[in-house]
């Protein structure tokens, strides 16, 4: 697959119309500033089995026969680990993230949205010491058995690794900012549960924004000049994705800490019960309509369903 002028040129005009919106979001970054080390007041001690650190109708066990089987500080409990594996699977996806922004920055082609990709590296930063704070003080970052946003190849052109890498990372955080709009609002949560999932929402939403505005201008400029072998290996990806993010929040290493027999097995049974299809399901819409109907996918990842 070769790159034309037509197509250097429709992707040139692409990111330069993302001069007007990446502005007004730096704007928005600079206004909005927080030194991550003085914004929080982090308890000493929190209590697993007395306190909400997740709404529970966001857990990966809710609605399943496991559930059932849980009396009130064991499903706390249960909602405490699984805070702790959200948090770690953020670590781990902005890992990734910073990365490849970083590798972004200043590149000639970039230029246009070069300083907000500083505020988007800062702020990702940033998010990670709130999570990391969490975790390291309170429970563990829970290991990764798949996750990544570095999944370059050599053999990949430049604009299909940066249309992925993108794609990945506006997944990711739409579906991250759906349990985080929802967990900032809920009374149930303990302070220190709801400060972390409002602050992380605030500042992604600014990031969904450039995201998907990035997204549809890189799809537009680049997709026409790729042949259907690269379009089909583009969507694979992504549904692949899509269903890898999702198998990370059903982690058999949260079932064990929280004292649930058969953490492997509970997995899968949780991973395949109805309620909790429904649920991924329910969560994904938002990025799913806009993948659909831009026509970046044309079938639902049916595995993550």
């Amino acid at each position: 697959m070769t790159t034309t002028n037509a197509h250097k040129a429709r992707l040139a005009e692409a990111l330069a119309s993302l001069g007007p919106t990446a502005n007004r979001l730096s704007h928005l970054s600079q206004r909005s500033y927080q030194n991550p080390y003085t914004t929080v007041e982090w308890p000493e001690r929190v209590r697993p089995e007395e306190d909400w650190f997740g709404s529970p109708e966001y857990l990966s066990l809710y609605g399943t026969e496991f559930w059932q089987r849980l009396d009130g500080p064991a499903r706390r409990r249960l909602a405490f680990h699984e805070a702790a594996n959200f948090y770690s699977l953020n670590i781990h996806g902005e890992k990734g993230l910073m990365q490849g922004l970083a590798e972004r920055l200043y590149r000639k082609d970039l230029l246009d949205v070069a300083e907000y990709l500083h505020h988007f590296l800062d702020e990702e930063n940033k998010h990670s010491i709130y999570f990391g704070g969490f975790c390291t003080r309170y429970a563990k970052v829970y290991r990764s058995r798949q996750f990544s946003f570095a999944d370059s190849r050599d053999d990949r052109p430049r604009d299909v690794e940066d249309f992925l890498f993108f794609t990945r990372t506006m997944v990711f955080e739409e579906i991250v900012d759906n349990y985080n709009w929802v967990q900032s609002r809920d009374s149930r949560l303990h302070p220190v549960a709801r400060f972390i999932n409002h602050n992380h929402h605030v500042e992604e939403s600014r990031h969904l924004v450039f995201g998907r505005r990035l997204v549809a201008a890189l799809w537009a400029a680049c997709a026409p000049s790729w042949d259907d072998a690269t379009v089909a290996e583009v969507r694979d990806h992504l549904r692949q994705f899509f269903t890898t993010s999702w198998r990370e929040y059903y982690n058999p290493d949260v079932y064990a800490d929280a004292g649930l027999d058969e953490p492997w097995e509970t997995a899968e049974q949780a991973w395949l019960a109805p309620a909790q299809r429904e649920h991924r399901r329910a969560v994904s819409a938002k990025v799913l309509g806009f993948l659909m109907s831009s026509g970046i996918l044309d079938k639902e990842p049916a595995d993550a369903f």
